[in-house]
């Protein structure tokens, strides 16, 4: 299999990141700062499940399914899909 576009997915979860850092905006506007994480976190769960899962390197299938989103922003990052998938 060919890897997939994850940069969609890596630009996702790199904007989960930055709403949750966004303290003065949490601090200022809760339910604002809440509904940002909602939608981001929505997109994420779409964007996953595009993805060929049963073709995917087990290792980040498991940060996704476990929602260890830090650890597959960092994966994806790695350039360990370079080459499909993680093989």
């Amino acid at each position: 299999m060919s890897s997939p576009d994850l940069l969609p997915l890596a630009e996702a979860l790199r904007e989960r990141l930055a709403v949750i850092a966004d303290h003065a905006h949490r601090d200022s506007d809760q339910k604002g700062h809440l509904q940002r994480l909602i939608e981001v976190s929505g997109r994420i769960d779409m964007l996953i499940s595009t993805l060929p899962s049963q073709d995917l390197d087990p290792q980040f299938r498991h940060y996704l399914e476990k929602k260890s989103y830090d650890k597959a922003l960092a994966w994806i990052e790695s350039g360990t899909s370079e080459g499909g998938a993680g093989k």
